[in-house]
């Protein structure tokens, strides 16, 4: 299996993939700090990162990111290291790929690509060259490192999911792009799973999956999965494990392995292929989906009734696809614990 046709190879055989979880859950229970790049800790604390990635394939994940989601210029030259941008991917997907090749099963390492934090022009200062460079610099050094295939995520402006295909393009490395619909479900650019759908479609350099990852809550994810239409570009769906609470001082999210199990086979349902967690998924969470997934049988597409009477009510009455503008509900969102 070449390096570069893994995750290819994986969509051609199987019905579903389990991806992984949250990264940064993991990582500031290993004692991580708010504020610090954990990207630092691919020079560091390679036995962190190598038992971060571990147990998530243990857990049966078929597909991890690596640990540079904020591995851009911009993002870490709020930490002084953006001269080590290219050695902090090369390491992150190198620790990726040590873990994957003992797996003894394909596991994919998916290089991960989060936004640059400045708002694209015009609106911004951030010009479409700029962004790809950025990005392209990213994309060698996880290309170096070993990773199969980049992955955009928790992106919301099309520009910005523009340049990061053009940079794949450049560095020649199948990619994914995945954005984050927060606003009533949209984007925070306002753009709604309709529009990505068909963004997805004339991209530079067409991505051998796109979807939704973070957000609100696992509900608004799947009513965003629906809204994927008009493509046969695989989905991915990678919600976060329930609703954060703020408790003796950190952040807790309330979702349960036993509610994420029936949200990966509800985003199964929905049409997803691609299936996984975002923040708060721990691999007990990883481990629930994992079983379900095998066991369960594959069940009809459900409706938005079926989804929130499982998982909980909506944040928002429209996900924009209607032509409704954003308004918010005023009922309390319910979540299953």
């Amino acid at each position: 299996m070449t390096k570069i046709n893994a995750l290819s190879r994986l969509l051609s055989e199987r019905d579903w993939i389990l991806a992984d979880g949250a990264t940064g859950t993991q990582l500031f229970n290993m004692g991580l700090s708010a504020g610090d790049a954990p990207e630092l800790w691919n020079a560091d604390h390679h036995d962190r990162i190598h038992k971060l990635y571990s147990d998530a394939v243990n857990a049966g994940s078929d597909l991890f990111l690596t640990n540079t989601f904020g591995g851009n210029a911009s993002r870490m030259k709020l930490h002084d290291a953006q001269d080590r941008v290219f050695e902090l991917n090369r390491l992150g997907a190198e620790i990726g790929r040590e873990v994957a090749d003992a797996a003894g099963r394909p596991v994919i390492v998916a290089g991960s690509m989060g936004p640059t934090g400045d708002i694209m022009a015009p609106m911004g200062t951030l010009t479409h060259e700029s962004a790809v460079e950025m990005f392209h610099e990213q994309a060698e050094g996880l290309k170096a490192g070993g990773a199969d295939v980049l992955w955009s995520e928790t992106i919301s402006a099309p520009e910005e999911l523009k340049a990061a295909s053009e940079a794949a393009r450049l560095a020649d490395m199948p990619w994914c792009g995945t954005m984050s619909f927060d606003t009533a479900g949209r984007t925070m650019m306002g753009l709604t799973s309709a529009a990505l759908a068909a963004l997805a479609e004339r991209l530079p350099q067409r991505p051998l999956a796109f979807g939704a990852n973070c957000g609100v809550g696992s509900s608004d994810l799947l009513r965003t999965v629906l809204g994927f239409e008009g493509t046969d570009i695989p989905v991915v769906a990678k919600g976060n494990a329930g609703i954060p609470k703020y408790h003796d001082g950190h952040i807790h999210y309330d979702g349960t392995p036993e509610l994420m199990a029936d949200y990966a086979c509800l985003a199964r349902d929905s049409g997803a292929t691609i299936i996984g967690g975002c923040c708060g998924t721990t691999p007990e969470h990883l481990r629930s989906m994992r079983d379900a997934l095998e066991n369960r049988p594959r069940g009809a597409r459900p409706s938005l009734a079926q989804i929130t009477d499982t998982l909980g009510g909506f944040s928002s009455e429209s996900d924009g696809t209607d032509g409704a503008g954003p308004a918010p509900r005023k009922t309390r969102r319910r979540v299953r614990t």
